[in-house]
């Protein structure tokens, strides 16, 4: 068969393929269409591809695997990392008459046998687990004996060491999709720059995988900063600000004492709102998001820990108190509002001493070479027999963390000392490390700090900006929309900055161009002068941009070149 003739065919089962999709989302869904990339995701997906899929949030990712799920023959794993988005998404699948189930530890043992039966008869289309079930060897003997049609990986940022919200757990996936005779995955996030989607390939161990980028950009979200110079402002500010706002929304904290300290302000207030943070008791967690989502509460004050994967399309805004640790994690955060597509509201109130405090949570352990040496000691020790699980290095190890012990464990397969067999066992492979090849392989996560840290100053960067703010957030994800200026929306674009004005004579446009000078340094805290406000103290320099606060003025942003040196 000729080249031209193969394409024919293949454009064929292309088109009668569109026709089931579209066959399968009315009948099934309930929606007349697709929309921008979802298309792209299911073709590549329905030819079988291995596909990376970085769509906003709010796009539609779970159709992506739900209608390949109706189409495949076998049985669609789907990897999530929280139990309250599996529960979620499976209420909405048993509405629609999609045979799913989930597998985590909410269930009670006659659940979990009842669950298991089903899976091994091959009935339930979707299988839900958690990265820590999928890694099970009893779980993966079960999977094993059915045919896997597609393995999802729900929030694959998670799955990267650059990732923000990068979780152990997932380390072990590909081992255990491996073990499954490598059917073909679909890793699906609202965020990923260029090292965190090589590194999901990396971890994944498919360097081929499909790419569909649809972009970042969500032009109903209206990006704002607001400066504050202590807590008490910015208690103040975000009182008067959840006052002004219509509509349902979430306030973020970056520490659990401030989120309890906001709900009370707006309790006292006679606001609607209600708490969420990871040291709630479960059953009041669950309680005070089904109040929120229900409509129950209006405002839900919240850590980091709420929202992956919340689906509350009428958010109409979202307030940060504090300072998040990088863009990735604001823009996921934020996106949470105007799901509905309806504009919306992104404010993030901005203190300059939440810098040091998001250092603070920088400073995390990660794995030293000492680390890397001890447990590969003992997997040595204990590997008499050839074969160790991790449940006996855990058990051997305990003075390390479990999550710090599976950064180490899967270190060591990356240089080559250990290695999974198909049972997830790990097997010795070298005897003799190599000299420094402790210290090269604990060096990877000292490199990872050094990039946070990266990351927070381009997040302090944002805060300070005096240019569009989405084109700060297009830049730094390297989303180029076609036609793109400036959003005209944003606080920068409707009130543009102060700037010292330029005064340039005729004669200067005759003269020969020379090199520009670089723009002047200047440290937080030391005093400087700018024409029409006089003296000021900077409180911070990102890029070519000076922060000043000034005693009768507040704070403004200047360009560096406009700015004089007391």
């Amino acid at each position: 068969m000729t080249t031209h003739n193969r394409q024919l065919l293949h454009n064929g089962a292309r088109a009668a393929r569109r026709h089931t999709i579209k066959k399968l989302l009315r009948s099934i869904f309930g929606v007349e269409s697709l929309r921008d990339g979802q298309q792209q995701v299911i073709d590549s997906v329905l030819d079988g591809k291995d596909t990376l899929a970085i769509m906003p949030t709010g796009s539609g990712k779970s159709l992506c695997y739900q209608i390949p799920a109706r189409i495949l023959e076998g049985t669609t794993i789907v990897v999530s990392p929280l139990i309250s988005l599996m529960k979620d998404q499976l209420e909405k699948l048993d509405a629609l008459g999609v045979r799913a189930v989930q597998v985590n530890s909410s269930l009670t043992r006659e659940e979990e046998d009842a669950a298991m039966e089903g899976i091994r008869s091959g009935f339930h289309e979707i299988v839900f687990c958690t990265p820590e079930r999928l890694s099970t060897p009893t779980f993966l003997d079960t999977l094993k004996e059915i045919r896997i049609a597609l393995v999802v990986i729900d929030e694959a940022h998670c799955i990267s060491q650059w990732g923000h919200d990068f979780r152990p757990a997932y380390l072990e996936m590909a081992a255990a999709i491996d073990a499954l005779k490598r059917p073909p995955v679909l890793a699906l996030t609202a965020t990923a720059t260029d090292d965190v989607m090589a590194d999901i390939a990396r971890q994944l161990g498919r360097a081929r995988m499909n790419v569909v980028n649809t972009g970042i950009y969500r032009p109903n979200l209206h990006y704002r900063v607001a400066q504050v110079t202590n807590n008490n402002e910015r208690y103040a500010r975000a009182l008067e600000y959840v006052q002004a706002s219509e509509g349902v929304g979430i306030v973020y904290a970056a520490t659990v004492k401030a989120a309890e300290e906001m709900l009370e302000i707006l309790v006292n207030a006679g606001q609607s709102a209600t708490l969420y943070h990871g040291k709630l008791p479960a059953a009041e967690r669950k309680r005070n998001q089904d109040d929120f989502m229900s409509g129950e509460k209006r405002v839900m004050v919240a850590t980091n820990a709420f929202g992956m994967g919340i689906d509350k399309p009428d958010t109409r805004f979202v307030l940060h108190l504090q300072l998040p640790a990088n863009l990735e994690a604001y823009y996921q955060e934020s996106g949470r509002a105007g799901r509905d597509g309806l504009d919306a509201e992104c404010t993030l109130l901005y203190f300059q001493d939440d810098k040091r405090l998001q250092q603070f949570f920088l400073v995390k352990h990660y794995p030293s070479a000492n680390d890397l040496k001890a447990v590969y000691d003992a997997v040595c020790a204990m590997a008499d027999e050839e074969k160790v699980v991790f449940d006996r290095i855990d058990e051997q190890l305990q003075e390390l963390a479990s999550g710090k012990l599976k950064i180490c464990l899967k270190l060591l397969k990356d240089g080559k000392l250990l290695r999974q067999n198909r049972k997830l066992e790990y097997v010795v492979t070298s005897r003799e490390p190599g000299a420094g090849l402790f210290e090269e392989l604990s060096a990877i996560y000292a490199r990872k700090q050094e990039r946070d840290r990266e990351s927070l100053e381009q997040m302090v960067s944002y805060a300070v900006s005096g240019f569009c703010r989405w084109k700060v957030l297009l830049d730094y994800f390297k989303d180029e929309v076609e036609g793109f200026d400036k959003c005209c929306r944003c606080d920068n674009c409707l009130n543009p900055p102060a700037v010292a004005e330029i005064e340039i004579r005729d004669d200067e446009f005759e003269r020969d161009l020379e090199p520009a000078a670089a723009a002047p340094r200047f440290e937080a805290g030391a005093q400087v002068r700018v024409p029409k406000f006089d003296l000021g103290t900077v409180v911070s320099m990102a890029g070519d941009q000076v922060t000043i606060a000034f005693p009768e003025h507040g704070e403004k942003t200047f360009l560096a070149d406009y700015v004089d040196a007391v």
